[in-house]
């Protein structure tokens, strides 16, 4: 393969500090914008979403022949369609984010020392967020703003695949910014589909950018991981469990499974494995299958599970460990809760896992013993959104332990620190 010459790789990283540059320069605007200021830029992107609803749809449409030309695969394509619904969706989302409360000069504690030295822990904006994303064009929407409402800057590199949906709405986003006298530096989009740019961005473009999060599959997420010079939050892969307990009513259980699975499949929050109580194979297992099956669901399961629904597939070892991100479920037989959580602990990517049941003492076990960001007691995975958490939208799920975990909403794009008021003191 050939070298690229000097000249355009040292323009590309030019292009780059320049834009780690402006959007540092923006950050310090942001943090001192106030709460009016920034509502009433994410009220006008929401308007400028809706009326260019047509120039949207139109450069989605681009993006979409060009998937299905290249072979981009459904589950990917499903991630990179819009239509109305999903636009309304989108202004909807900014919507819901203008009218949370703004999370910046918030008093998180306080208290008083001996000394009469009064202490507050405050949240202040982490500075540059840079986010790295594919196919989906609606991350455009709800990364700019949810880093805005939260007095930061915003790098955000899209996909390929979704360059021209992402350039439309970016664009409603600028008016947005300059309808309410902010910097248009605010949000940038990165203009380069050059994978080097990502490399820039994970260098940190010369300690301009204070965290980065990526949004996208395993090879993407892998490489931020391996290469980035700043913090990250991230998730590798969504491998979500649900577990069926031997206490859990059919009914619900057949309906939550359904819907955790074949809801969406490409989202990173669908159900990849179904984990049965051997205890209720005879009452619970066939009817769970039948519907998935009934619903379009591939399935593939272990020996004991093929034998007593002989429309598996054999599962490999594979299966466990696999994101399908498709209508394919692996399913097992477990001996109960025990089971349950010796498979997930040994298996999951510590994203999110259910449990179905109505025995409080399995509901417990498993909440306190498996260490996933999110867990749920009778509901779908399908709910693992920052949107369905109230927090108006996220910018991905983080499965780390350090600052973030979960849906990452406004609160968990700040930092914070600590003001001290005196009265003269001195230290001794």
């Amino acid at each position: 393969m050939l070298n690229k010459p000097d000249s355009i790789e040292t323009g590309l990283k030019q292009l780059m500090q320049d834009i780690g540059n402006a959007a540092h320069d923006a950050a310090r605007v942001l943090a001192t914008a106030g709460t009016a200021r920034k509502n009433a830029a994410l009220l006008a992107m929401a308007d400028a979403v809706r009326q260019n609803e047509a120039d949207i749809l139109a450069a989605n449409a681009d993006d979409i022949a060009a998937a299905q030309k290249s072979g981009l695969s459904a589950s990917l394509i499903d991630r990179l369609t819009l239509d109305g619904p999903r636009v309304a969706a989108i202004a909807g989302a900014i919507r819901a984010i203008a009218d949370l409360d703004d999370p910046v000069g918030t008093v998180i504690a306080e208290w008083d020392r001996p000394n009469g030295l009064h202490i507050e822990r405050v949240r202040t904006p982490l500075g540059v967020i840079g986010i790295i994303y594919e196919s989906r064009p609606n991350v455009t929407a709800d990364a700019g703003a949810l880093c805005l409402k939260a007095g930061n800057a915003a790098i955000l590199r899209g996909g390929t695949d979704s360059r021209h949906s992402s350039a439309a709405i970016h664009a409603c986003l600028k008016n947005g910014l300059k309808s309410a006298g902010l910097p248009e530096t605010a949000i940038q989009l990165v203009p380069v589909a050059d994978r080097e740019a990502v490399g820039q961005m994970l260098s940190g473009l010369g300690g301009t950018i204070d965290v980065i999060v990526p949004r996208g599959g395993r090879s993407l997420v892998g490489r931020v991981q391996a290469e980035a010079r700043v913090p990250v939050f991230a998730h590798l892969e969504g491998l979500c469990h649900v577990y069926v307990d031997g206490s859990a009513e059919l009914e619900m259980a057949t309906e939550i499974t359904v819907n955790a699975k074949m809801r969406r499949t490409s989202i990173c929050g669908a159900a990849e494995t179904l984990l049965v109580d051997a205890k209720c194979a005879a009452t619970h297992l066939v009817p769970i299958l039948e519907a998935l099956d009934k619903a379009g669901c591939t399935i593939r399961g272990d020996a004991e599970v093929v034998r007593r629904y002989p429309k598996a597939k054999p599962a490999s070892e594979q299966d466990w460990t696999t994101e399908y991100l498709d209508a394919i479920i692996a399913v097992k037989l477990v001996d109960g809760v025990s089971g349950a959580i010796s498979h997930i602990n040994a298996y999951s990517s510590n994203h999110t896992e259910a449990v179905i049941a109505e025995d409080t003492a399995v509901v417990e076990r498993f909440f306190n013993e498996i260490d996933s960001a999110i867990l749920l007691h009778n509901a779908s995975t399908q709910f693992a959104d920052g949107g369905e958490f109230g927090m108006g939208a996220e910018i991905g799920i983080a499965t780390g332990k350090m600052h973030a975990r979960g849906p990452v909403g406004v609160e968990q794009l700040t930092s914070f620190n600590y003001r001290v008021r005196g009265s003269g003191q001195i230290r001794p």
